[in-house]
């Protein structure tokens, strides 16, 4: 059983790793190059192959953390019981850390891949001498900002997963505050989501909350902002 923690908990790390890394070259990297690049290069970058295969590794990292995360926390229900597991710091934050974790899977699968799969078909027609497809902008505009907000999303993720095993910065306590704040961080979490699929995603109609996203300066602020919230919150709730 020991081995098979270990291996669970080292190929999540190894996933994980490669899958916030590429969501950290797309956006600190790839994204600001493409800004300032001309057509063809960006138009050579993607349908030469670049971006889809940096898209292969940075999809098929956020499944496999997904899935040995998953396992990794069903051991823990069974080894704590469920509400032993909710007992103690520990399962708290790393149950946070996963809460976020798992929507930024789903922003990944079936929001950021959908959207770059049209763009990379539109990019491949227009080099073949065809018409671009007409809803490839907005599809690629509301890829990249679920793919910002999963930057800044990262950013309390790792926070929290961290701070499992590592700072136990509060205790839960009655069972009132620990639905109220479950409540508290799954409606900022909602309107964080929300953010991100509501509404149009073009820059001249963004909305305040996805102008914030649109630098990397924002973006990270807009992560650490975040943190401080949830931690804030934790520790009024819970005393």
């Amino acid at each position: 059983m020991d081995a098979w923690l270990f291996l669970l908990r080292w190929f999540h790390f190894l996933a994980g790793i490669t899958w916030i890394g590429m969501l950290y070259y797309f956006n600190f990297v790839q994204v600001p190059f493409f800004a300032g690049a001309e057509a063809p290069v960006r138009t050579g970058m993607i349908a030469g192959g670049l971006v889809s295969r940096a898209l292969w590794w940075f999809r098929w990292g956020a499944m496999l953390t997904f899935i040995t995360g998953g396992l990794y926390l069903l051991h823990k229900w069974v080894q704590f019981g469920f509400l032993g597991f909710f007992n103690q710091p520990y399962g708290w934050a790393i149950f946070m850390g996963g809460v976020i974790g798992t929507l930024m899977w789903f922003n990944v699968w079936f929001i950021i891949w959908p959207a770059q799969q049209v763009v990379m078909a539109s990019t491949a027609r227009v080099k073949e001498g065809g018409q671009a497809i007409p809803e490839a902008a907005a599809r690629g505009a509301r890829g990249g900002v679920a793919s910002r907000t999963n930057t800044m999303l990262s950013i309390p993720m790792l926070f929290f997963m961290g701070a499992a095993s590592h700072f136990a910065f509060f205790t839960p306590t009655a069972r009132p505050a620990k639905i109220t704040m479950l409540v508290v961080f799954l409606v900022v979490l909602a309107i964080v989501e929300g953010n991100a699929v509501v509404g149009p995603a073009t820059p001249d109609k963004a909305s305040a909350g996805k102008k914030l996203l649109g630098t990397v300066k924002g973006t990270l602020w807009a992560g650490f902002v975040l943190t401080a919230i949830f931690v804030i919150a934790l520790k009024i709730i819970f005393g």
